[in-house]
């Protein structure tokens, strides 16, 4: 588990877009916004901080954490939807462990995003 993760994004309304249609299946959503960037997360609990950019560079990796397996099958369809990019269709990635079940996607800005269940 992570307690906040901060990524730089080039345009925050095509991020928001995205991370609010993946992050639903997995029970968080937008729970503040400003001119400086928003937050996603449970109520009142930011974890994930978007900031507006225009800095170049590698993009950053970030695992959620989903409640099932349908949650992560779930995270990737809505994600091709919203504007992302497969990185790694939903399935066992039994080389991390026997019940690694994950989807990767590549957000509007290249950042590589997972949502993982370890059942």
């Amino acid at each position: 588990m992570y307690d906040h993760i901060g990524l730089k994004v080039r345009d925050l309304d095509a991020s928001l877009r995205f991370y609010e249609a993946v992050l639903a299946p997995l029970g968080h959503g937008l729970v503040s916004r400003d001119e400086s960037g928003a937050g996603f997360g449970p109520p009142a609990a930011a974890a994930l901080w978007l900031y507006p950019s225009d800095a170049s560079g590698p993009g950053a990796h970030v695992a959620f954490r989903a409640p099932d397996r349908a949650a992560v099958d779930r995270f990737h369809a809505r994600g091709l939807a919203a504007g992302g990019r497969d990185h790694g269709a939903p399935g066992l990635r039994a080389d991390y462990s026997p019940t690694y079940y994950a989807a990767f996607l590549t957000d509007p800005d290249g950042n590589n995003v997972e949502a993982v269940w370890m059942g």
